[in-house]
């Protein structure tokens, strides 16, 4: 992947820190997991929203059950409207071998 520098367009390594035309220190960007998220079919309590989010993060997912159920109280149910939506947005693992990812490879 190129690296350009933002203000001068300079051409840079990937692991450049500063641009050499100008020395403006260049933005760390985290890299991906590579990953879509989805819904996993095993583990799940109610639509796997919360496992997809934990699973793609790299978080715990009693954590996030948590501070969903503590989030769709404090908020009145604005968490539960999020809820839906991430329900009806995020793809559901392909049937095959549970936890197989990407499926048939």
């Amino acid at each position: 992947m190129a690296v350009f520098c933002y203000r001068c367009g300079t051409g840079l390594p990937a692991s450049a820190r500063f641009c050499s035309n100008c020395g403006t220190v260049l933005p760390v960007t985290q890299p991906g997991s590579g990953r879509p998220m989805i819904r996993p079919r095993v583990g799940r309590q109610i639509a796997g929203v919360c496992l997809a989010l934990a699973r793609h993060n790299g978080w715990d997912v009693g954590v996030v059950r948590i501070l969903a159920v503590l989030g769709l109280v404090l908020t009145s149910g604005l968490i539960g409207v999020a809820y839906v939506a991430a329900w009806i947005g995020i793809p559901e693992e392909p049937a095959g071998a549970p936890g197989e990812y990407p499926p048939g490879i």
